[in-house]
């Protein structure tokens, strides 16, 4: 929403920008300009989107960043169109956060620090104050587990007696599986999922949301018949479920999901361990500091299979390394948010900031 930023230029308006993606993304899409200019989009034809080209060909120059393949950097370079809009329209957005006096990113500092540092040596007016959610799990001076304090903003109706069934089921042993609000999956593909948690031999809490599968039966309609029958008695089925309460549930062990940021954050801030299946925007580069740079988690292909799905399932349910990797990105997140935290600090100073901007303009 950048164009706000106009607005507020030609008023002698303060401004801040919460970005709602990582630092990583942020610095990722502020290059999409110069990919552009190097010759790296949009893409020569149509073939290059399957041949390969999109996982061998390697940025390594990005500022703070890893070595990132190309398909790596955001669903939008995937174009052989040098008009197309999703990309014009990250490139703009991205850049139009430099107008403003200061971001906002939920992210803590410990989790991107390096990428941090580059931004920050660009921008220096930068307040991280993430995992937002964990603002909320403050008791006293604090930081806690507890769930009584979830702030309940879905905007769709969640169904809270899926806590009930996981109050059932054995620590650390239910798998989780959600893909967001905006992603959508063909008949096939919610079967190859269906069928690999089946086989993952574990039990498993779903939330298969009402517009899944467009123009199939709506929600749990469009499940195989035989699989909700197959499954019975060791799986829950949701279409929308409170999310973060779900993984900070002890039953939880493992994260189904398309690597959307909120869900990223709030699977890092509850130490939950992830099989990642990401498809739009900024979700590959997450993908990409969850599975090689944080280590808490595993990429399924694109093409997915439910002999796939059910392997990397067990794996992340079986990985000690893994559990232990998602325990200490937990406690940090934690750390982050309580009193004398970098996230906890920085909110105080972004709210000193607003409160200044306040009195200059009464």
């Amino acid at each position: 929403m950048s164009f706000a930023l106009d607005v507020a230029w030609e008023l002698d308006v303060p401004s801040m920008v919460l970005w709602g993606c990582s630092a990583a993304a942020l610095m990722a899409d502020m290059r999409l300009s110069e990919l552009h200019q190097r010759g790296y989009l949009p893409l020569k034809d149509e073939s290059w989107l399957t041949n390969g080209h999109l996982a061998k060909t390697v940025i390594g120059w990005i500022p703070g960043m890893p070595p990132m393949s190309l398909g790596e950097m955001s669903s939008f370079v995937r174009t052989t169109n040098p008009e197309d809009f999703g990309l014009r329209f990250s490139i703009r957005e991205a850049e139009g956060c430099t107008k403003a006096g200061a971001l906002i990113i939920n992210t803590f500092d410990n989790l991107e620090a390096d990428v941090l540092e580059a931004l920050r040596a660009e921008y220096p007016r930068i307040y991280t104050i993430g995992p937002l959610g964990n603002h909320q799990h403050l008791d006293g001076n604090v930081a806690t587990d507890d769930d009584s304090s979830s702030s309940g903003l879905s905007l769709w109706k969640q169904d809270t007696g899926c806590l009930e069934w996981l109050d059932t089921q054995k620590p650390s042993s239910v798998v989780y599986a959600n893909f967001g609000s905006i992603t959508v999956l063909t008949v096939d593909q919610l079967a190859e999922f269906a069928w690999g948690l089946a086989a993952s031999g574990h039990p498993f809490l779903w939330s298969v949301r009402d517009n899944l599968v467009p123009g199939a039966k709506a929600g749990l309609g469009s499940l195989p018949p035989e699989f909700v029958a197959a499954t019975a008695g060791r799986c829950c089925l949701t279409t929308w479920c409170p999310q973060e309460q779900v993984l900070r549930h002890t039953a939880v062990g493992c994260f189904l999901t398309h690597n959307g940021w909120n869900s990223t954050c709030e699977s890092v801030a509850a130490g939950v361990p992830m099989v990642c299946w990401p498809g739009f925007a900024d979700q590959y580069t997450n993908c990409k500091y969850v599975c090689q740079v944080w280590g808490v988690g595993l990429r399924l292909d694109d093409e997915v299979t439910r002999e796939q799905v059910a392997g990397h399932v067990r794996q992340a349910m079986d990985s000690e390394e893994m559990r232990r990797s998602a325990r200490g990105w937990k406690a940090k997140a934690k750390a982050a948010a309580a009193p004398g935290g970098s996230s906890y600090e920085n909110l105080q100073s972004m709210v000193t900031a607003l409160a200044s901007f306040s009195s200059e303009y009464m």
